[in-house]
């Protein structure tokens, strides 16, 4: 009786119990249902300052049993290693396992992600990043062309597609975030990263980096376009100082990276290692804050370059060390501090926990990057699908693709007597250069055991009839000297190396500071100085031993480096450069018998900085350069016709003050020449080449970049004519170093554009590229010849095939402002429409113009159109303009 009467209220209590009991209510931040605002806010109120730290650092790194316990606060993210522990950071950057496969790299990830969210206190999910510049950095994924390549196919489409492919092979991975695209402006060709870039054009560089850039953000993976901003400085070096003004910056070096977060949707962007007038852009608060925070509205994170962070202490000698670095990078508006090594991170976190950094910026750039992991569906769905990462992974369908972006990014630059294409009936072909055996991939690839060679292309191609002739030519670097290595070294005590003392001074006095054994003279202390104990600057070596030579003979024996050095054997002074000037290499003749020793002894100082010292001979140098240039005109002789493939040395930090081809190439080039026989040139290679010395002697030229793992079948479908080039030059191509920097689009000269011993003209301009067949342009018209400011029209034109062959042109529409209250560029790209046709076809090409492509930045640094007169101009390349009007434009 009692129970039923108690039962009403016994009931709602046991439920409630069981409530408690047996089920938690959801946490705000991980219902799906909430907006993400709120849910960011939630977490971000449950943090602690060491895991909002945390989720504003990156490493290259995984979780593994042993190193559990430094991740149980969390991280932004990681980069894995398909194989191998990758903490050792340095080396995991880049370089990937041939044997990797996609499967692997997926497993591993979610075992890493099961960590994050299992088993820290949040449970937040990491972000999985890489490297995909043309092609997710990985051994089996595809290896489209490098970026330049792209770019030189204008083709924006076929962009698009490309970065669809690499996005689904990244986010089968579970890749979510890419350290790509460099849309930086080529603005000097000598900078060793033009390869990685779209060109020297800002129009084309928008076009193309959105292209890339929409395809990744629409399947919902984070795009990284850097570096904000101007990467190469003067001279074409990297990360070099800039000190551009504001109107410069908007007009070239801003438009990519506005277009690319306003139309393509990128959510984060990466810094470059360069000062902006004076400031670290990693701190730079102008840009960073100013620029891009508040007046391009930017709700993305930003990251730091590689270690670049600690590099306002280093390099820019802008903080007094890790700790007020940090504090300006965060302070400024970095959000996501990116380093190479997990220890790192003990420099970078005090000023996050004792306040030094407003608690207010720490949140703010947490928000952003939690906003991201809320936008990717991490907490939903936090791990990629291992199964189907291999089927995507080299699909054929992605093989297809990148072998038609590496057919339509080969620029045909010469053609004499249409020398190409060869014939398929010839009977003996020479081909000679390294890169036809082992053809380079450029910057930032991965590792495929896919690639295809232009050798097995072309005997694919022609078959087993043909007699085929291969050298490896003269290759990129012919040595005349090298370092002396560490096994002809020897002291008392060990068997490899020479006793080394470091002064803390320059002459050679006092006690040394630092007393190791070095196992060779081969140093480069521009980063950081010889030893912890010394400075960057005023300190002096001396290096002392044996030395053995493997032969008998007079050999060149000497020290390179950048002055300060002198050089002993047998207590005799051969070789005195004690002073500061310049870099040198020099060299004393001695005669060496084999096996025997020698005492050695090197002295060297620096007095500023900066400073390179090697202990250099020629006796273990193979002199082969002779022979081979010889072996290459033997084969020559038996051949119908001859391809040379030429190579670069090019990349990240590896700026080139000499564009001509490196080593002995050209002297191999002008004897092949002179054999007579019809003679192609391949370029290989991100950038410009020089090439006064020989161009006169060859028959055709080929520039292929680096055309990707399917080059090699390119490469041959152009040759023999199954594919008309129909790649155009992103880049100027200067007739020597000493007009650059050179670009197309620059403002008028206050006199001419000559040298009185050179012309100002390139070698080959922005937008020149030839084809098997020829193309005639005729009947411009503006359909409204005079407008108002705020009006468009379309200006159109007829271009027909008057050749033999089918093949694709790329119309390019420029547009000068006639008369401006502040200077305008020469010409300006606005436009252009790869269109193909059949012989005797012919096709009538349309382009609006609208007010944007009018604008100016006047003298108060506003976004104008001015009433004025406008040159529109329609050709095949800047230099080639077929056909012009006039469009007037008055105010409203």
């Amino acid at each position: 009786m009692r129970l039923n009467i108690l039962k009403p209220f016994i009931l709602p209590l046991l439920i409630s119990v069981s409530s408690c009991c047996f089920s938690q209510p959801v946490l705000p931040y991980k219902n799906p249902a909430l907006p993400v605002p709120q849910r960011v806010n939630d977490l971000l109120s449950r943090m602690t300052p060491e895991e909002k730290f945390w989720q504003l650092f990156m490493i290259p790194g995984e979780v593994n049993n042993t190193n559990k316990n430094d991740f149980k606060n969390g991280i932004f993210g990681l980069q894995v290693s398909a194989t191998g522990n990758s903490n050792n950071a340095t080396q995991q950057m880049l370089k990937y396992d041939n044997k990797s496969n996609a499967q692997i790299l997926a497993k591993k990830i979610n075992a890493c992600q099961s960590y994050f969210v299992k088993e820290t206190k949040l449970g937040i999910p990491a972000i999985f990043f890489d490297e995909a510049l043309h092609g997710l950095v990985r051994g089996n994924a595809t290896i489209f062309p490098q970026a330049i390549a792209l770019a030189a196919t204008w083709n924006s489409t076929l962009m698009h597609n490309v970065g669809n492919a690499i996005a689904a092979e990244a986010k089968a991975c579970g890749i979510r975030q890419v350290l790509s695209p460099v849309i930086n402006i080529a603005s000097d060709v000598r900078w060793g990263r033009v390869e990685e870039t779209y060109g020297e054009d800002p129009f084309l560089t928008a076009l193309m980096g959105n292209a890339f850039i929409s395809a990744f953000e629409k399947q919902n993976i984070i795009t990284t376009p850097k570096h904000l901003i101007a990467n190469v400085g003067d001279g074409g070096r990297d990360s070099y100082p800039i000190h551009f003004n504001e109107r410069f910056l908007t007009e070239i070096h801003f438009p990519p990276f506005i277009s690319a977060f306003k139309n393509a949707g990128a959510r984060s962007v990466m810094t470059s290692y360069n000062s902006l007038d004076g400031t670290p852009c990693t701190s730079n608060h102008w840009l960073l804050t100013n620029k891009l925070k508040q007046d391009w509205n930017f709700k993305g994170f930003v990251i730091s370059d590689a270690g670049s962070v600690g590099g306002a202490n280093v390099l820019h000698y802008t903080a007094k060390d890790y700790y007020d670095a940090t504090k300006q990078a965060i302070t400024n508006g970095l959000d996501v501090i990116f380093q190479i090594d997990y220890q790192h991170h003990n420099l970078f976190m005090p000023p996050f926990l004792n306040g030094d950094i407003s608690s207010q910026r720490i949140d703010d750039a947490v928000r952003r990057v939690l906003t991201a992991k809320f936008e990717l569906g991490l907490f939903e769905n936090p791990y990629a699908n291992e199964k189907e990462a291999e089927k995507i992974i080299h699909s054929q369908k992605n093989v297809s693709l990148a072998l038609q972006a590496a057919r339509e990014s080969i620029v045909l630059l010469k053609n004499e007597n249409k020398v190409l294409p060869l014939n398929k009936t010839i009977k003996t072909i020479a081909v000679i250069g390294t890169e036809a055996a082992l053809p380079s991939m450029g910057g930032y690839s991965g590792n495929s055991s896919h690639i295809v060679n232009l050798n097995d292309a072309v005997k694919n191609k022609l078959g087993k009839e043909i007699s085929f002739l291969y050298t490896e030519g003269v290759g990129k670097e012919s040595k005349e000297w090298e370092v002396v290595q560490p096994e002809y070294l020897s002291t008392a005590e060990n068997s490899r190396g020479l006793n080394a003392s470091y002064f803390n001074s320059i002459d050679l006095t006092g006690t040394p500071l630092v007393n190791r054994i070095d196992e060779k003279i081969d140093f480069s202390w521009t980063l950081y100085p010889p030893d912890k104990y010394l400075q960057l600057d005023n300190y002096a070596v001396k290096w002392s031993g044996k030395i053995r030579s493997p032969k008998t003979g007079k050999f060149k024996i000497g020290l390179s480096g950048n002055d300060g050095f002198k050089l002993y054997i047998n207590n005799k002074l051969l070789i005195d450069n004690w002073k500061k000037q310049t870099y040198s290499a020099l060299f004393t003749d001695f005669n060496f018998k084999a096996d025997s020793t020698y005492n050695i002894q090197v002295e060297f100082f620096e007095s500023v900085g900066n400073a390179q010292i090697k202990l250099v001979w020629d006796v273990t140098v193979q002199q082969t350069w002779r022979k081979q240039i010889a072996d290459a005109i033997s084969i020559a002789h038996q051949a119908e016709a001859v391809v040379v493939v030429t190579a670069i040395t090019e990349g990240e930090f590896q700026d080139r003050a000499l564009l001509s081809l490196p080593g002995k190439q050209e002297e191999m080039i002008k004897q092949i020449a002179a054999t007579g026989k019809p003679l192609v040139v391949v370029l290989t290679g991100g950038s410009a080449i020089t090439m006064n010395n020989w161009i006169d002697k060859v028959d055709a030229i080929i520039d292929v970049w680096y055309a990707g793992e399917q080059g090699g079948n390119a490469i041959a479908d152009v040759l023999f004519g199954d594919y008309n080039p129909a790649g155009r030059l992103p880049i100027t191509f200067p007739l020597h170093e000493a007009q650059l920097p050179l670009v197309y689009n620059h403002k008028p000269t206050g006199r001419g554009d000559d040298y009185n011993n050179l012309s100002g003209l390139p070698l080959f301009p922005f937008g020149f590229g030839l084809s098997y067949t020829t193309f005639q342009y005729s009947n411009i018209k503006l359909s409204k010849p005079a407008i108002k400011v705020n009006d468009t029209t379309q200006v159109s034109c007829v271009v027909e095939n008057t050749g033999s062959v089918a093949g694709s042109e790329v119309v390019q529409l420029y547009i000068r402002d006639m008369l401006a209250t502040v200077s305008q560029p020469v010409m300006a790209l606005k436009g252009f429409d790869k269109i193909y046709l059949q012989p005797g076809e012919s096709k009538e090409v349309v382009f609006k113009i609208t007010p944007s492509m009018l604008q100016m930045l006047n003298d108060q640094m506003q976004i104008v159109t001015e009433p004025g007169n406008f040159r529109i101009m329609i050709g095949a390349s800047s230099r080639d303009i077929r056909l012009k009007e006039t469009l007037e434009v008055s105010v409203e």
